[in-house]
């Protein structure tokens, strides 16, 4: 049996805020899973007619992938500003934090989301529960309505976090224009697309609206492998959507960690650490991974081979210069490698 890491964690195992046949709300943080910094995951399941209701997060960003089903999603942001936009499978979008939200599955099947937060401990207010706060006579005054108006409003301070739709889904037409909120990752080419995978990428440089996140959707064949490397300035959060991975990590003191991850698991790098993954008894992995940057950048074994004459390295790993293996020269990472060498077990 595969010893505990601190470095993962089940997701659909984790923190179970709702459940009911309305759908459900997991997450983890800080509390439950300790190594987490700076970021943090929930998944959230809405069957068909419900909805999560309008809400907003005091202190984290939220960027949010679709796995599955079709959703109605609007945004109030400060200044008025309001959207409405479609989501499907395989398409994100991003909400400030702050920002007054709501999530809606309009379509016939089940809808799933994998949500990540730019904080550890994510803050929460739901809308209903902000009317909860308030008496009916400030209720009324706000609306410019009688207090008695607002005597059947439910007077509680929790919030009801998925509620059901009565009737047919309100879609505007303007829903299916395109918003700054929305980004359909899946559709665009892969900036990183090799015989053994791919990663397509949703960052500053293609989504603007990211000023403190991103993720990348990261797919290895089996034969593949990403390459051992570290990220200088970014943490790093994997979710694991489809299929089985083997990664290690190295702590500053030599400790390593080499660990299985499965599907509906959760792992998290501290940033400069080095790590690397390779696919294990599955044809394919893939990952939704979550930076705290808008545009991480990484350092990788090959290029760092590069970057020093032989006799740099010959000293460094205190061998003859003819004991060196004919490393090729490599300006620039090529972030997915094709694993040639059996699996190591």
């Amino acid at each position: 049996m595969q010893t505990p890491s601190i470095h993962v964690a089940s997701l659909r195992k984790g923190e179970q805020i709702h459940r009911s046949e309305l759908g459900s709300l997991t997450r983890l943080t800080a509390d439950s899973f300790p190594i987490l910094s700076g970021l943090s995951i929930k998944r959230l399941t809405l069957a068909p007619g419900a909805i999560r209701e309008p809400h907003w997060h005091a202190n984290a960003a939220e960027l949010t992938y679709c796995t599955a089903g079709r959703a109605l999603v609007s945004v109030l942001d400060d200044g008025s500003r309001f959207s409405s936009f479609l989501v499907s499978a395989g398409e994100m979008f991003h909400i400030d934090s702050g920002a007054l939200h709501h999530v809606e599955n309009v379509g016939d099947t089940e809808a799933e989301f994998i949500l990540a937060f730019r904080h550890e401990r994510p803050e929460d207010f739901g809308f209903s529960a902000s009317l909860g706060a308030m008496t009916d006579s400030v209720l009324g005054n706000t609306y410019d309505l009688p207090a008695e108006d607002f005597a059947k409003i439910r007077r509680d301070t929790t919030a009801k976090l998925v509620v059901r739709r009565e009737g047919e889904p309100d879609i505007p037409c303007t829903a299916r224009y395109g918003d700054p909120h929305h980004f359909a990752i899946e559709a665009m080419p892969a900036p990183v697309d090799s015989p053994v995978g791919s990663a397509r990428t949703a960052r500053a440089q293609f989504w603007p609206a990211l000023r403190d996140i991103s993720m990348y959707s990261l797919r290895v064949r089996e034969d593949g492998m990403r390459e051992p490397h570290w990220h200088p300035v970014t943490a790093e959060m994997g979710y694991v959507h489809r299929g089985s991975a083997r990664m290690t990590i190295m702590d500053p003191d030599g400790t390593l960690d080499t660990y299985i991850v499965r599907e509906g698991e959760v792992y998290f790098v501290p940033r400069a650490y080095p790590h690397h993954i390779e696919v294990v008894d599955s044809p394919e992995i893939h990952l939704l991974i979550f930076f705290d940057q808008p545009t991480p950048a990484d350092i990788g074994y090959r290029a760092s081979m590069s970057a020093y004459s032989r006799k740099v390295l010959a000293a460094t790993f205190g061998v003859a210069l003819d004991a060196l293996p004919d490393l090729p020269f490599t300006p620039s990472d090529p972030l997915i490698v094709t694993r040639n060498n059996a699996l190591v077990r």
